[in-house]
């Protein structure tokens, strides 16, 4: 920002989808264009009514219809035209696409094993790098922000789009990206811009769900990932401490 320049606080309120077929089955859904479930149209509403006080100017969707379904029940409680960018969409995942998370790492351990360890060095096979992915993003981001100066600014988009775009509001690189949390169906990112720096104010608030109509609490495997994160927490504060 040049000195002498006075530039008005712009405010990213930052939506994942609602839950969608792809999260039900646990298949691989990056741009297949799968649809809201009876219980995403329920999260959705949901998080609408979270963000019914929150002033909103302006609504964008990543293209896909899991995005656009849930960005309907926000612009509908906002009374808003929602904006569609494609630079907002979920990694294409290439061949990964509609398989199974649990065959991933049988069919692809190499990419698997980065997927889940080494992201910035992540390649899906014949689809985006995880660098490439993250540098569409952050040009939609900075598209976004040019635009909408001074605004409050709500954005709907994927799960993988917002742990790379963490990283960018966190000034970090994409090897941290392993160490933020997947956030649930409709959680909710705020991040304020103030033309110079990035400042988080809420990460990943699902608490409008409650274990009712949260979709990973209800899912064998979140139980495990909580503690798989954990322990990288542990082990991470254990070299740090051996650094010092």
């Amino acid at each position: 920002m040049k000195k002498g320049v006075v530039f008005l606080l712009t405010r990213l309120i930052i939506v994942r989808h609602a839950q969608a077929e792809g999260n039900i089955s646990r298949h691989f859904h990056g741009w297949t264009d799968s649809s809201l479930t009876e219980l995403g149209h329920i999260q959705a509403e949901l998080a609408a009514k979270k963000l019914a006080d929150m002033p909103i100017d302006v609504i964008y969707s990543s293209t896909l219809k899991r995005a656009v379904q849930t960005a309907e029940h926000i612009a509908r409680m906002k009374n808003l035209e929602i904006i569609k960018m494609e630079e907002l969409k979920e990694i294409n995942g290439g061949d990964w696409e509609g398989q199974l998370f649990a065959v991933l790492p049988k069919k692809w351990p190499v990419e698997y094993d980065t997927w889940e360890n080494r992201p910035h060095t992540h390649h899906m096979p014949n689809g985006e790098s995880m660098a490439e992915f993250q540098e569409r993003l952050i040009k939609g981001i900075n598209l976004i922000l040019s635009e909408n100066e001074g605004k409050n600014v709500c954005i709907v988009t994927h799960g993988t789009s917002i742990k790379a775009l963490l990283c960018h509001f966190k000034t970090c690189t994409l090897d941290e990206m392993s160490n933020i949390l997947w956030y649930d169906n409709t959680a909710i990112t705020i991040v304020d811009f103030d033309g110079t720096r990035f400042d988080i104010k809420v990460e990943g608030d699902a608490s409008h769900l409650g274990k009712e109509y949260s979709t990973v609490q209800n899912q064998s495997w979140w139980t495990g990932y909580i503690k798989s994160m954990e322990k990288r927490k542990e082990k991470r504060g254990q070299k740090e401490e051996y650094e010092q």
